[in-house]
């Protein structure tokens, strides 16, 4: 789609040689279009809800909230979060790394929920064969203590994937293979025991535990978060999360920056390329094509200086099949 949006807004440009937009710049202009729609879907499905509320809303085709919600779930991913290295004081027990590109490969938009699995049911053992999707370790004993939809960490690659089956004593069978090489460590988690844990304010767990009565507990733990960390509460001896595996994080992710990438001829002519390495093309449904080159063609209005650009944009914008945006 970006080489179809790319066509869409030199056309407009050429057509009454307001300018040439280079393919960096380009780039960087459907960066901030893909992040403007991104946002209108949240905003969007809280017009959507208000609709429903009142009545407003219809059904079957006419399920505006049903379109919208399938659009941002898209963007809905689990990741278990890096633990930050755990020593013997209570400032670092229990914290984690917030979702970024350094630590999940995704940057959150918003948390949707965290899931803390307190119980690790092996110590750290290594495997003693390699099999696709398989963990072989001779000196285990499985059957009766892992199940399947446990979750086994390699605690050299810091890869995790689920038990799909427990073939016997020594085998199971995995989601993936974490485990290319012998003599790897890993411990595996109890994915039967779990409990979510709920946010609160950095200001008001200071008040939560000061009392017995609200203060959280191992079967109703709280989290705060700041620009790096999360911190899961209580924080004892006897409920101690630190390893990976332990704290499995919903979150909506940023789409990812599109990117058109090209090969240069010998005119000095970029052609499009798509399979340069990072190549990256927009993230958003095909409905939004029309969209993304109008707020394109917006920021190109304002870089060549040209108003009639912009304007013309942000007219097309207004007289596009109304959007529910629009609507309200």
């Amino acid at each position: 789609m970006i080489n179809s949006v790319r066509n869409t807004v030199l056309s407009v440009l050429n057509k009454n040689n307001f300018g040439y937009i280079s393919p960096s710049d380009f780039n960087l202009y459907a960066k901030q279009a893909q992040l403007e729609v991104f946002e209108e879907y949240f905003s969007n499905s809280n017009k959507s809800t208000n609709a429903e509320n009142a009545r407003l809303s219809g059904t079957d085709y006419s399920d505006i909230q049903k379109a919208i919600s399938e659009t941002i779930e898209f963007f809905l991913v689990n990741d278990f979060l890096k633990p930050f290295d755990y020593d013997s004081t209570d400032i670092t027990r229990n914290r984690f790394y917030l979702p970024s590109l350094t630590t999940t490969g995704n940057e959150a938009y918003m948390i949707n929920r965290v899931v803390l699995y307190p119980t690790v049911l092996t110590d750290t053992s290594s495997n003693d064969a390699v099999q696709l999707n398989s963990l072989i370790d001779n000196t285990a004993e499985f059957v009766g203590l892992v199940n399947p939809g446990d979750i086994v960490v390699n605690w050299m690659t810091f890869e995790t994937a689920t038990v799909y089956t427990v073939f016997n004593d020594t085998s199971l069978l995995l989601s993936a293979n974490i485990f290319p090489t012998t003599g790897d460590d890993y411990y595996i988690i109890s994915a039967q025991n779990y409990v979510e844990s709920e946010k609160v304010s950095a200001g008001k767990i200071i008040g939560l535990n000061l009392s017995n009565l609200t203060a959280p507990s191992s079967m109703f733990p709280a989290y705060t978060q700041d620009s790096t960390f999360m911190q899961i509460y209580p924080i004892a001896n006897s409920f101690v999360i630190g390893k990976l595996g332990q704290l499995q994080c919903n979150y909506f992710r940023y789409p990812k920056a599109p990117k058109w990438t090209f090969v240069t001829l010998g005119g000095g002519e970029p052609v499009f390329d798509q399979s340069q390495p990072d190549y990256q093309d927009f993230e958003m449904p095909q409905e939004d094509e029309f969209k993304l080159a109008m707020k394109i063609l917006q920021y190109c209005g304002v870089s060549i200086r040209e108003n009639e650009v912009t304007q013309f944009a942000m007219a097309q914008e207004q007289h596009e099949q109304p959007t529910f945006s629009q609507q309200q």
